[in-house]
């Protein structure tokens, strides 16, 4: 059983910018920086034969490339406690495009369908209870937090293989998306 995702890598660059955002905030285990990504589709467990179908569905994808553009912070929350504090991306069409042909191509091999709205987002950290007041601040201090413009000439699908301290991620096959093809936000 493999363990997979599809999602954007980010540049050194961008990663070296996020991991200084760590630190300072009680109750936050920090993701490391060598896993700094952008998930489209997030897969879960499959047989290596359905492994073979992702990867055949995703490398018939066609969108052309695009910019991305990190920008501010935000909590994702579970009953109301925070548990996941992550960096957003900004309003990028292109991207959503990108995003609903992954989720559609998985839907047509058989995946079921995407349950939660796709929110874009890096995460940077789980939360076990910070203290409000100290997340707040964190939040407050960081929120104008901006990194790009990022050039996306492809994505990724990623294996995650579940460690004792932390997951580690490998890119099993790469999609590259057209260069020449411009973007035309066709209402999509």
């Amino acid at each position: 059983m493999l363990r997979l995702f599809v999602g954007l890598e980010l540049p050194q660059a961008i990663r070296t910018r996020l991991a200084l955002l760590a630190g300072g905030l009680p109750g936050a285990k920090w993701v490391p920086a060598e896993n700094y990504h952008l998930t489209l589709r997030f897969i879960g467990e499959v047989e290596g034969w359905r492994a073979d179908e992702v990867d055949a569905a995703l490398d018939a994808i066609e969108a052309p490339s695009f910019e991305i553009a990190l920008s501010g912070l935000g909590c994702f929350e579970k009953s109301r406690r925070p548990h996941s504090l992550w960096v957003g991306v900004e309003k990028n069409a292109a991207l959503l495009h990108l995003q609903r042909k992954v989720e559609t191509a998985m839907q047509r091999i058989g995946l079921e369908a995407e349950r939660r709205s796709y929110v874009p987002h890096v995460s940077i950290a789980k939360l076990d209870n910070p203290p409000a007041p100290r997340l707040s601040a964190f939040l407050q201090a960081h929120n104008l937090f901006r990194a790009g413009p990022v050039a996306v000439d492809r994505f990724v699908l990623f294996s995650s293989h579940l460690g004792r301290e932390r997951a580690h991620y490998r890119a099993e096959a790469e999609y590259d998306l057209d260069r020449t093809g411009a973007w035309a936000d066709e209402g999509a």
